[in-house]
């Protein structure tokens, strides 16, 4: 298919690059890292300084996926309209754009933040600009699932911007994430699966059926169900997490089932909207409950 002739740019086109909604997410699981690593207040530099770098290195990532995925876009429905496949930004403009983003990024976790943080968001930008887009997106169909993990990131390049250290609470924020990610987005592929079948990208759906993509859909959500438990397990996180824990889980396993028994043409759509409320709603009450209430486990035993 042939670009559209190009047209002038403004500032809402290289915002659109960036991907907010997602880097938005991704932020919103930063600055709970952040919170989570500590016991009081977060030091206002790490906060501020941290969240500025992860957002532009994010950013950056997010516009090679757009340089990356142009042609692929023009012909798929969700994505036609972006800025350079629609030819509103040039690629040149759209590299150039990347690399100061993330070059500043990267400048910013550097001086302000710590190494730590920045060679690992640096891993997370490289994982999901170049392993993810570039090469698995188009090799396997278990794409997102190999690829979740620079995704998954974002939790522990919070805490390290405040720690300077790998620790395995944060560890488990990230298995929380990477176990969200194949349910949240195999909910969206089946959703357009015709999209990806005429770009020839082997999303789940696509090479191994809907059916089969709904089924391990269910059965990543059930993992996610018990995963979400080790916070409280592990005595990180108390009794109010325990709950919403259990009662979002039981959400998402609603809207799986209810997709698996396929009688309702809806159903991808609203268990991928709800696994985007799931995700936001799970660490802000595991955000409430490090503050509100003391960690238990369930190991512990009392003389």
């Amino acid at each position: 298919m042939t670009q559209p002739k190009a047209e002038s740019a403004n500032w809402r086109d290289y915002y659109e690059l960036c991907k907010p909604n997602v880097v938005l997410l991704m932020l919103l699981t930063s600055v709970i890292g952040m919170f989570m690593s500590v016991p009081g207040m977060v030091p206002w530099e790490a906060l501020v300084y941290g969240n500025l770098g992860i957002a532009l290195c994010a950013g950056a990532a997010a516009a090679v996926n757009h340089l990356v995925d142009s042609r692929i876009d023009l012909v798929m429905a969700r994505t036609h309209n972006r800025p350079i496949a629609q030819g509103r930004v040039k690629t040149r403009d759209a590299a150039i754009f990347a690399a100061v983003i993330g070059g500043l990024g990267m400048a910013v976790l550097l001086i302000k933040v710590n190494a730590l943080t920045a060679w690992l968001t640096l891993a997370s930008l490289l994982g999901y600009a170049v392993v993810y887009t570039l090469f698995l997106k188009r090799a396997t169909p278990q794409n997102i699932v190999i690829g979740g993990i620079a995704g998954a990131a974002p939790p522990l390049l919070g805490w390290t911007a405040v720690t300077n250290q790998v620790d395995g609470h944060a560890l488990l924020l990230v298995l929380i994430i990477f176990i969200w990610t194949p349910p949240h987005f195999w909910a969206l592929a089946i959703h357009r699966r015709d999209d990806y079948a005429k770009v020839e990208i082997p999303m789940l759906p696509v090479t191994h059926g809907i059916g089969y993509t709904k089924l391990h859909t269910l059965l990543y959500t059930i993992l996610l169900c018990v995963v979400t438990l080790l916070p409280f397990a592990t005595g990180m996180s108390g009794s109010l997490y325990l709950l919403g824990a259990v009662c979002l889980g039981a959400g998402f396993l609603y809207w799986a089932i209810v997709l698996m028994r396929g009688n309702d043409p809806k159903a991808p759509m609203a268990t991928f909207k709800y696994s985007i409320i799931y995700l936001m709603a799970l660490f802000m009450i595991m955000l409430l409950d490090h503050y509100l209430l003391p960690a238990m486990t369930i190991f512990e035993v009392e003389y």
